[in-house]
């Protein structure tokens, strides 16, 4: 039975949710952000729209550093708005910038996956321009290596289980983000 709006809990800031590519960004996102009556928005997408290119050619044409640079841009803008869940690329919390924008406007939450998870949820797409490697498996555990010391810095940690639903997995997140204070009644 859907909730009423009287007894939804209402965000108190916008989240950012951040993890690999596979973790469910995008997917526990729209849950969420429907869950809480709030835009969900994803930081990619903007960047996309802005430059009228896919994530993948504007690599290709510009760079990862100049791609890194228009993420923060966007990040700082949809952080400035009102309550909302965002989503954001793989690589956006990689940077000390981004992290202190987060943390100063809004509350990280890491949708932590295992090596497993995110090669099962990532192998058939072709999408991920940095996984167009000779072996991606093992490009994708050395990004996942590379990045879980940033990702552990996030306010909040959400494991993510293979057995869970998408709308499972937006149930922890609110769970979470109650705990936390993030949410009122």
């Amino acid at each position: 039975m859907p909730r009423n709006d009287a007894h939804r809990p209402r965000l108190t800031r916008t989240v950012v949710l951040v993890g690999m590519m596979g973790a469910g960004k995008t997917a526990v996102g729209h849950a969420l952000a429907a869950r809480l009556g709030v835009p969900f928005l994803d930081s990619d997408e903007e960047i996309v729209k802005a430059a009228q290119m896919t994530v993948a050619e504007i690599f290709a044409r510009d760079g990862e550093p100049f791609f890194r640079a228009r993420e923060s841009e966007v990040l700082e803008r949809l952080l400035s708005g009102s309550p909302a869940v965002v989503s954001t690329g793989g690589g956006a919390f990689l940077s000390a910038a981004n992290r202190a924008l987060i943390a100063r406007l809004g509350a990280s939450v890491w949708l932590k996956a295992d090596l497993e998870l995110l090669w099962n949820r990532v192998k058939h797409k072709n999408t991920r321009p940095l996984l167009r490697t000779e072996n991606p498996r093992a490009t994708l555990a050395g990004l996942l290596a590379a990045r879980t010391p940033f990702y552990e810095q996030a306010q909040i940690a959400v494991e993510a289980e293979p057995s869970l639903s998408i709308e499972e997995m937006a149930g922890k997140v609110v769970t979470a983000l109650a705990a936390a204070g993030i949410l009122e009644e």
